[in-house]
């Protein structure tokens, strides 16, 4: 063999091995590249975005997607590769998925497989009217109104309650959805909730209240719940009630005379107000109004279940969200004279 013959194959080596060496190094930073895609977070920068994966959407339209928003930048092929990798590119579930800030391609593949839909929370304030909590559903964001244009009635028919009023049966608490869901879904658990509630503590009661069905007690909490939002004189204004029901004494609530005003009630109460008979008026008629005034909270019905021995008998607002309490009516006109008429001895 003559040296240009080997010289020649020497080069051929070389060129081979520099070659593959290339094809190692581009390779080896690939990898690196598609590691480094995988864990690093997506370009978001404002908390509370979604993507919304519609049914039968495919791989490259969802990527497609999130490139189009600028949420990735990277290589659509980085993607069906990781897709792969998770053997997850054909189990991808329809729905919303948050787009929070740091999330992955990894964490977000892994959410669209598990079916980890975004969930939103609807709140129902202890103390809203049903009309309030109708009017905070209207508004809330992602939500079907399926009870838009429909009245109470129609709307308790719905939810398998028909011919109850809907004031006070729906539970004040926090409650999740996704999006698809309608606010006949959360109104439907929010009164199984309540009625499973007032199941749970109606037989657990103290003895000898002067109320003689759990909706009794639904009343008396919702009057508790709109007369004081403190924790401390919830028990205590329920015992106020409770010895007045069975003293045969009108109850004397403002708020169930201002539930009973309606909308000519303009947020001030007159003594014209306290005269005018409505079936809500409690100056006017003897015991419990004929349904609850607001949606109460656990508590209050804790606390009408469970009243506060003692003797008092009436209670006046000192403005400061407190209460004074009074065991006979003479005390209780010099605390009215203190308090309200600022005539204090």
């Amino acid at each position: 063999m003559n040296r240009k013959s080997m010289h020649g194959r020497a080069l051929s080596r070389m060129l081979v091995v520099v070659v593959l060496l290339a094809i190692v190094g581009a390779l080896f930073y690939g990898w690196n590249e598609f590691n480094r895609f995988s864990r690093a977070p997506l370009d978001i920068s404002v908390q509370g975005g979604s993507v919304d994966v519609g049914r039968g959407t495919s791989f490259r339209n969802i990527v497609g997607e999130l490139r189009e928003r600028g949420v990735t930048h990277a290589n659509p092929i980085y993607w069906r590769l990781l897709a792969e990798q998770m053997r997850v590119a054909d189990r991808l579930h329809a729905g919303e998925y948050a787009l929070d800030i740091g999330i992955t391609p990894r964490q977000l593949l892994a959410n669209m497989a598990a079916g980890k839909v975004l969930q939103r929370n609807f709140t129902i304030v202890d103390g809203w009217s049903f009309a309030e909590l109708r009017q905070a559903l209207s508004q809330a964001d992602k939500l079907r109104h399926d009870s838009a244009g429909l009245d109470d009635a129609a709307i308790m028919q719905k939810i398998g309650s028909p011919g109850d009023a809907p004031e006070g049966r729906f539970l004040p608490e926090t409650y999740a959805y996704v999006k698809g869901d309608g606010d006949l879904d959360i109104l439907k658990r929010a009164h199984a909730d309540m009625s499973k509630t007032l199941d749970a503590l109606w037989p657990a009661r103290d003895k000898n209240l002067p109320l003689a069905t759990p909706y009794d007690a639904l009343i008396l909490a919702s009057i508790v719940e709109k007369e004081t939002g403190r924790a401390d004189e919830r028990a205590r204004i329920a015992g106020v009630f409770v010895r007045r029901l069975e003293n045969h004494m009108l109850l004397q609530t403002d708020p169930s005379v201002i539930y009973g005003m309606g909308a000519s009630y303009l947020g001030n109460i007159h003594k014209s107000d306290l005269t005018t008979d409505t079936p809500y008026n409690t100056y006017t008629r003897a015991g419990l109004p004929p349904t609850p005034i607001a949606l109460p909270g656990k508590p209050a019905l804790m606390a009408a279940l469970h009243p506060a021995a003692g003797t008092d008998l009436y209670f006046v607002a000192r403005g400061n969200g407190e209460h004074v309490f009074s065991s006979t009516l003479e005390e209780h006109n010099r605390n009215v004279d203190c308090y309200q008429r600022k005539h204090c001895q």
